[in-house]
């Protein structure tokens, strides 16, 4: 397991912190890689993780959602202990039923839906399949079809732009 600590820094709205160059080379020879998407897995402060180091303005990045550090945005500067190493296991995130029926009932959001590139189509599969309660799927739910409508913001969007 590669070990560092990096002080969390924010681009946007997104803590993030670098990986050092002598583990990213590490992690790209276990990966077989060095370009797209990366699944790794390891600690931030001794809890474990699993999250996907990408390539933003040149530069490979950590982002440190909530999950793994509580209210991660209000940690900005602090230093973290990071853990880090190649995750082979596949990443397949099923969609809920709930959203699959909800696009099928609505043929327009649906051909939205499909028209859109394949990460911003992970990007809603996997905030949706993330949520925790029934309440708050069914809401949600109806906020994706009101976005791929254009009628509504979505997972920090104004409107479907992203399409093939």
């Amino acid at each position: 397991m590669n070990k560092f600590k990096a002080a969390i820094q924010i681009i946007g709205i997104n803590p993030f912190v670098s990986v050092p160059e002598k583990i990213l080379q590490k992690i790209f020879k276990q990966a077989e890689k060095e370009k797209g998407p990366i699944p790794i897995c390891g600690t931030v402060n001794d809890k474990p993780y699993k999250q996907t180091l990408v390539k933003y303005k040149g530069e490979w990045r950590l982002y440190i959602n909530t999950i793994m550090l509580k209210d991660s945005p209000k940690h900005i500067g602090k230093i973290i202990h990071v853990t880090v190493e190649h995750d082979p296991e596949p990443r397949t995130i099923q969609a809920p039923e709930k959203f699959l029926k909800a696009l099928k009932a609505n043929k327009k959001a649906k051909a939205v839906f499909d028209s859109l590139i394949p990460s911003l189509q992970l990007e809603i599969v996997r905030y949706l399949a993330n949520l925790k309660t029934p309440e708050a799927l069914d809401k949600n739910i109806t906020r994706a079809i009101n976005f791929l409508l254009g009628k509504e913001r979505f997972i920090g969007r104004d409107k479907p732009v992203n399409s093939r």
